[in-house]
């Protein structure tokens, strides 16, 4: 299978383009690619198609955040640009070509193809929703089920969608045959816009249902059961199919995407799969040496080991204590020590100190290491 081409390097332009450069260097490759002025060659319809497809994702804004994150795996089973996904591979119903035209003829711009119909049709499917939800480090660490409620356009349970009060049908207009266009030759181009009567469905309700307007979509809450895996990770997006809003007079539903967010923890700051922990010890515990117990994520304990000596931002590895994993084995722990300096003396143990400062000995390698070399260099000076 061909891998798909970077939908930024299709239309020409860096990851940072605003909406008016993406308008811009579309205008231009379709002018340039589009069949119209291109007959025939199957290699320039191709190449339309792309751009067309490129720009129906970059110019909406969730859509452009969702392939920025994801690339192209995030329109995967029908999340995607519209214009892959009609027979023909164009879409000028939703936007694209007929953006930049209709300024210009006053409607919408078809491709003057002979044939069937065009995108916009009684049922179009509902709009893809987005759910941020902010969860704890134990959860990402164990998963959990949670249950969500939402307010969205559901299916109107009185017409079942269709908008025709009960005991009754939508009829096709009879001014454009079902299509939702009607045509118009305008020299180069054939133009084409919106149906009047009909206002684009193609078809008419004479006897509009009364609880939604005829639209076959009310308000609701709804609630949705959301399984959150173990080891999920900041960022990480969960599909709910058919969890959007309804579709148009009976068309199909969107999907819902959560956003995961993970609150800050008050002992472990993650790193992928490994766990930092920040424990700080006395003095004296460093010095002599001793045990500690230390909490790990699934909410037990583990002794550890202080060696004599241990300094300050030493580091201790406790495997497979970290978080878990979608994909591999557990990550690690790492304890951090931090030597804590002894605040509030008393005057007895302030003379301990001194005493102990008197009695000398190599105690602090380090820091008599570093303060000779700084006097050996203010002897150079």
């Amino acid at each position: 299978m061909t891998k798909k081409r970077d939908y930024y390097e299709i239309l020409g332009v860096e990851k940072s383009a605003d909406a008016d450069g993406l308008k811009k260097a579309y205008r231009k490759l379709a002018m340039q690619y589009h069949p119209d002025k291109n007959p025939g060659d199957k290699a320039a319809e191709q190449k339309f198609k792309e751009i067309s497809e490129a720009y129906e994702v970059l110019k909406d804004e969730q859509k452009r955040a969702a392939y920025d994150r994801f690339g192209h795996q995030a329109f995967e089973g029908g999340g995607g640009g519209r214009a892959s996904q009609n027979a023909g591979g164009f879409d000028f119903g939703g936007g694209g070509f007929a953006d930049i035209f209709e300024d210009f003829f006053g409607g919408g711009f078809s491709s003057g193809r002979s044939g069937g119909g065009s995108s916009q049709t009684a049922a179009t499917r509902g709009s893809d929703l987005r759910y941020n939800m902010t969860i704890s480090l134990e959860d990402a660490f164990a998963g959990k089920q949670d249950t969500i409620s939402i307010t969205t356009s559901a299916s109107c349970d009185s017409c079942t969608g269709s908008g025709a009060e009960p005991g009754s049908k939508p009829v096709t207009c009879t001014t454009c045959n079902g299509a939702g266009r009607v045509r118009a030759s305008q020299g180069f181009f054939t133009i084409e816009r919106g149906c009047s009567t009909c206002q684009g469905a193609g078809k008419i309700i004479k006897n509009p249902c009364k609880k939604c307007a005829g639209t076959g979509r009310i308000r609701k809450e709804k609630s949705l059961l959301v399984n959150i895996p173990a080891g999920v990770e900041e960022g990480s997006r969960i599909r709910l199919t058919g969890g959007g809003e309804a579709g148009f007079r009976g068309g199909e539903a969107g999907d819902l995407y959560i956003f995961i967010a993970i609150k800050p923890h008050q002992f472990f700051v993650r790193d992928g799969n490994n766990l930092l922990c920040h424990i700080p010890i006395p003095i004296t515990t460093a010095a002599l040496g001793g045990s500690i117990e230390a909490p790990t994520i699934d909410g037990h304990k583990v002794k550890v080991t202080i060696e004599e000596g241990t300094q300050s931002g030493h580091q201790l590895r406790l495997r497979g204590k970290g978080m878990s994993a979608m994909r591999g084995s557990r990550g690690d722990m790492y304890i951090q020590i931090e030597v804590e300096t002894p605040v509030n003396l008393n005057k007895k143990q302030k003379e301990l100190l001194r005493e102990f400062e008197k009695s000398g000995g190599n105690t602090s390698p380090s820091s008599e290491g570093f303060f000779k070399k700084v006097k050996d260099f203010w002897g150079n000076i």
